[in-house]
């Protein structure tokens, strides 16, 4: 191997067939598929859930149905999904009490005027200051 290719790393392309170098290329970091699967879930399960509930709470059944439903029809891991939820309720954008899970209060105005509220939205909602 020449000198020039131990240092400008060219070899290591050499070694690796070019679909693994391009999938490395295309892989995220964890955060970046942490938020992926926190907007994911929040756009597509849960809040649709909370304006077809028509309030700021619910069950976990009916989150369950609505999870199964966009799993089903989107072909996506229910695994993903809850790693998603579970997000959500670590950045407090829910909380849990017992089986009923709530939205934070600073959402509830959205939900009253059935707006289409996105993940971005949400997390500048609840991290203001005021």
């Amino acid at each position: 191997m020449p000198h020039s290719e131990l240092f400008d790393g060219s070899h290591n392309d050499k070694m690796k067939p070019a679909s693994s170098v391009t999938k490395i290329a295309r892989e995220k970091g964890k955060h970046a598929s942490s938020t992926e699967n926190r907007r994911m879930v929040w756009e597509k399960v849960v809040w649709p859930l909370v304006l077809q509930v028509s309030r700021s709470y619910f069950s976990l059944k009916e989150y369950h149905t609505q999870r199964d439903q966009f799993c089903e029809f989107h072909n996506v891991r229910p695994s993903k999904v809850a790693g998603g939820f579970v997000s959500l309720l670590v950045k407090g954008i829910l909380t849990r009490e017992r089986n009923t899970y709530s939205i934070h209060y600073r959402l509830i105005p959205y939900m009253r005027k059935k707006v289409s509220l996105e993940y971005g939205l949400v997390i500048r909602e609840i991290n203001t200051k005021r």
